[in-house]
């Protein structure tokens, strides 16, 4: 079978083929240059925006790293203020707890006052000023101890919260200065910074994210929980040097009180000594006349005994007369009267001798007792402070 030739076109049909040919190409060409003019306009507004942005992003990191380091400046003072202030109430921790150990010496001896005073006997242990600023010396040491002691637990309490203090400024510091370092990373950085990366999901939000308030409040309480603790710390610091100073006034003015007491108790005690050795003295002086007295009346007994013995033996004799010259005459009566003046003298002097000799006795028993009961020399009545 022949094959079919092509069919032939008209030449009009061919020069509107041709017309048409070039009106797509133009149309082809024209949308061309408008989709490479809105590339170009499309790229500029990317790399406009994309710089702007860059820029943008720069100055906010450095707001954001003036911000840091204003507030790594502030928690930096606050720390400094607070560990000198930490290290100043350590100071007066130190001058409570010496103050403390200083006050236990007068303690006890103002306790071995009132123990040693007790062994005072008879009289002697009365009831006196000296005992009465001792007892109130051992109320005011012990009332010290226990203020100082409580003072002393307030004081680690406050030392605690200022470390608690220094603790959260530390850390957030440290925080503040590890986001600083990645700040200045992140403004290092260029197109042209070699270890540039993309990183899969680096544009999420995880949960742990803080708001710009609650990072500026947590900063600000931290500032502001050292500027109280701080500040109680240094209230504390003049309530211990007053505490330090009232008390040392107290005990100074309180053992000034018993050194008098014990002054004016021992200037007594050596007054009534003295006088009581006076009075003494004067006692052996009249017990040595008493005793002569004694002796010379004993004497006289003894010089009686001779007038008794003839008077009774003349009546003895005489009772012997016969009959009626038994006479109960005028001599009889002489002898007999003078029988009885001789045993009514000699009882005399028997009776002022035991009177006399009994007085001098008692004189001198209670004065001497006295005596050697109340000797300062021998601890009596004052213990050496």
């Amino acid at each position: 079978m022949a094959r079919q030739a092509p069919p032939k076109f008209h030449p009009s049909e061919w020069d509107i083929a041709a017309r048409m040919q070039c009106a797509s190409t133009e149309s082809l060409k024209s949308r061309s240059e408008r989709m490479i003019a809105e590339s170009q306009r499309l790229l500029d507004e990317i790399e406009k925006t994309t710089q702007k942005t860059r820029s943008d992003v720069n100055k906010k990191l450095e707001q954001r790293q003036e911000e840091i380091k204003f507030w790594k400046q502030e928690l930096s003072n606050k720390l400094e203020e607070v560990v000198h202030e930490t290290e100043l109430l350590l100071t007066f921790k130190t001058r409570l707890e010496k103050s403390l150990e200083s006050c236990k010496e007068p303690l006890v001896i103002a306790q071995k006052c009132l123990l040693n005073r007790q062994r005072r006997v008879g009289i002697d242990l009365v009831h006196d000023e000296v005992e009465e600023e001792l007892v109130k010396e051992v109320e005011i040491l012990q009332g010290v101890i226990a203020l100082l002691g409580r003072t002393l637990e307030q004081t680690d309490e406050q030392i605690r919260l200022n470390r608690s203090a220094k603790y959260n400024l530390e850390m957030d510091l440290k925080d503040k200065f590890t986001a600083l370092m990645i700040d200045d990373y992140c403004t290092s950085l260029t197109n042209n910074t070699p270890d540039t990366r993309y990183t899969d999901n680096a544009v999420r939000i995880e949960g742990n994210f803080v708001s710009p308030e609650d990072w500026i409040d947590f900063s600000n309480i931290n500032v502001e929980k050292a500027d109280k603790q701080r500040n109680n710390s240094l209230a504390l610091r003049v309530l211990i040097d007053g505490i330090l100073s009232q008390t040392a006034n107290d005990m100074h003015k309180q053992c000034e009180m018993v050194n008098a007491a014990f002054r004016n108790r021992v200037k007594e005690v050596k007054d009534a000594k003295h006088k009581l050795e006076t009075l003494l003295a004067m006692v052996m002086d009249e017990t040595a006349s008493q005793e002569k007295n004694i002796a010379a009346l004993k004497q006289a007994i003894a010089d009686k005994e001779g007038p008794v013995k003839v008077a009774q033996t003349r009546l003895e004799a005489r009772n012997h007369r016969p009959n009626v010259e038994f006479c109960y005459d005028t001599v009889q009566y002489r002898l007999i009267s003078e029988v009885e003046e001789v045993t009514r003298n000699i009882k005399r002097q028997v009776t002022g001798c035991t009177s006399r000799g009994s007085e001098r006795a008692e004189s001198s028993e209670p004065t001497t007792a006295f005596l050697g009961g109340g000797d300062p020399g021998k601890g009596e009545y004052i213990v050496h402070r």
